[in-house]
């Protein structure tokens, strides 16, 4: 029998079956829908209703959302809700503020949860951070994240790579000033967040060093959602990640 609530994956890449194959490790009966693209020609609500009637036969709890950004994500969110579902989608968040406040409205008065995928924020040393920064004043917060492979995403390394730090300040350091975040494809591999106060360095995380499952304590504290607990993770917190990744663009 599984042991927690059961999810259907919206998506057919890599990234689909990782969370396929990561979820059935944790003995969660999972899903999937992997054909989630739009017909020529179909429209918004036959594309919605469409989602909505699979992911509703899926049986699921979970949708998660295992596709890049773009408008169809707001359309699948609206559609999982539709089916009665709470919904998981990766970094990152995207949707203007109007659209934000519109699924957080539909979602509270449905009593669903809409996460954004932020696995980096649970590594044991950014949840430290949290515990001695959270409220610190005077410190300024510096990353970088760059891959060695080009960029299959479409999306600027702001964004795709540059979320990920920006969650990490905004979860553990919020306060802090940003100093430095560079990001790039083809580059040398770094990633590395660090905090500074004055011209001392407070804190350096080494984020390549990261051999933690952060992706299963992710899945664990969105569960533990459901029963009260609290979750950073939703589509407020995914704005203010998005907001800040703009002003740096």
């Amino acid at each position: 029998m599984p042991d927690g609530p059961s999810y259907v994956i919206l998506g057919r890449g890599r990234w689909a079956g990782r969370m396929q194959s990561l979820l059935a490790a944790e003995n969660r009966r999972v899903t999937s829908i992997p054909e989630t693209r739009r017909a020529p020609g179909e429209t918004d609500s036959a594309y919605r209703s469409r989602l909505a009637e699979a992911m509703r036969a899926s049986d699921a709890q979970f949708a998660w959302l295992c596709v890049l950004p773009g408008p169809h994500v707001p359309l699948m969110i609206d559609a999982a809700l539709d089916a009665g579902l709470h919904i998981i989608a990766e970094k990152p968040w995207q949707g203007s503020q109007r659209l934000t406040s519109s699924l957080v409205a539909r979602a509270k008065s449905l009593h669903r949860l809409i996460a954004i995928h932020f696995e980096y924020c649970l590594l044991e040393e950014v949840e430290r951070w949290r515990r001695d920064f959270h409220s610190g004043t005077g410190l300024h917060f510096g990353g970088r994240f760059f891959l060695s492979r080009p960029d299959h995403t479409g999306m600027s390394a702001m964004d795709n790579l540059g979320s990920h730090l920006l969650a990490i300040r905004a979860y553990a350091a919020p306060k802090s000033a940003l100093q430095e975040v560079r990001c790039g494809y083809d580059q040398p591999d770094e990633r590395s967040v660090w905090l500074e106060k004055g011209n001392t360095r407070v804190a350096f995380i080494n984020l390549l060093e990261n051999k933690e499952r952060i992706i299963q304590r992710f899945i664990a504290k969105v569960e533990a959602s459901l029963e009260g607990a609290d979750f950073p993770f939703d589509l407020g917190f995914g704005s203010r990640v998005a907001n800040d990744a703009e002003a740096l663009r």
